[in-house]
């Protein structure tokens, strides 16, 4: 990521987005309501502020405390990344199929393409499953794009074949040494401190610097990963087995993230455990799991797939901006 950006330049007041821009985005936010109240979708608004985080190593949260009343020594509280764990709560006591435009904050994120804040549109449809979500997002983009890109029925590939036929290597049979040894010849530049046994930190490094890359300019779902890559997902035990998540790619940015969701709140503990052993071995603190959300998969939540799609990002790539700066109001480098 980039340097901390500096805020003592005269125009520093200015918004990053032109006015134009500014008008563009009001317009998709309305598209977006549009879609969900005509297809029987709740929009909610669930807290920024949460006393548990999530435990995804790659992901680090923004810490907060609150102080007064109630709270004698204090109270530490987190700025959430995502919506999902108050929404599938929403979900198990009944709401039906929800969405929400949500201001999310993850800490460490700064470049072209990433912002500390940021707006996720995240949406849960009961009784679809990830591919039948797909559906979903072709149907938004193709209403929320209109007039804007020739937005076409996004390709799908499962993540075997993608990476199979971008390197020539299998994720699931191949070595670590096989991918280190890609890695070293053909990454251009030093590569990134990963350890030996990291796979999945060495699967990511060819994703993001060669498959996505690579990608052209259609859009395309990739889907059903390895299990390790989706602590939130199902999973589909068989000879292969695989994690019910799919992405979205508009040409080379991932614009969404999505999952048939795990339901089961013994699994989902024993993963939010495994995530927090992996951040003790980085050195990362662990990160405070989310009690309520377990209350609320054990109670039951209804089988659905949910996702997240950048919303800044989906502005960005519709107009070919420059940058997410240039997608929103006020950026890192303006607050």
């Amino acid at each position: 990521m980039s340097a901390v950006p500096k805020t003592d330049s005269p125009a520093h007041w200015r918004p990053g987005a032109g006015i134009d821009v500014l008008h563009t985005r009001a317009m998709l936010l309305a598209r977006v309501r549009d879609f969900f109240r005509e297809n029987g979708v709740l929009e909610v608004d669930t807290p920024v502020l949460s006393g548990a985080a999530g435990t995804d190593p790659a992901i680090e949260s923004f810490r907060t405390a609150y102080s007064g009343p109630g709270a004698a020594d204090g109270r530490p509280l987190y700025l959430h990344t995502s919506p999902e764990f108050f929404m599938k709560r929403l979900l198990a006591a009944g709401s039906g199929p929800v969405y929400q435009l949500s201001h999310v904050f993850r800490n460490g994120e700064y470049g072209p393409r990433h912002n500390p804040e940021f707006m996720l549109l995240e949406w849960y449809r009961p009784g679809l499953d990830h591919h039948a979500l797909m559906d979903d997002v072709d149907a938004l983009l193709a209403a929320v794009l209109d007039g804007l890109v020739d937005y076409c029925t996004a390709r799908r590939v499962s993540y075997r074949d993608w990476f199979v036929e971008g390197t020539g290597l299998d994720p699931w049979t191949d070595s670590i040494e096989a991918f280190q040894q890609f890695a070293a010849q053909r990454l251009e530049g030093a590569l990134p401190p990963l350890a030996a046994d990291d796979k999945d930190g060495w699967l990511d490094l060819i994703v993001t610097h060669w498959l996505e890359p690579e990608a052209g300019t259609q859009a395309q779902f990739v889907y059903d990963y390895p299990p390790s890559q989706a602590s939130l997902a199902r999973l589909r035990h068989g000879d292969r087995p695989v994690a019910e998540r799919f992405e979205l790619y508009f040409g080379a940015v991932e614009l969404a993230n999505g999952f048939h969701e795990l339901a089961d709140a013994g699994e989902q503990q024993a993963r939010f455990a495994a995530e927090n052993a992996r951040r003790a071995q980085r050195g990362q603190p662990e990160m405070p799991v989310d009690k309520a959300l377990l209350d609320a998969l054990a109670y039951g939540l209804p089988d659905c797939s949910g996702v997240a799609l950048g919303f800044d990002r989906l502005l960005m790539v519709a107009l070919g901006l420059s940058g997410i700066d240039a997608a929103m109001p006020f950026g890192f480098d303006r607050v």
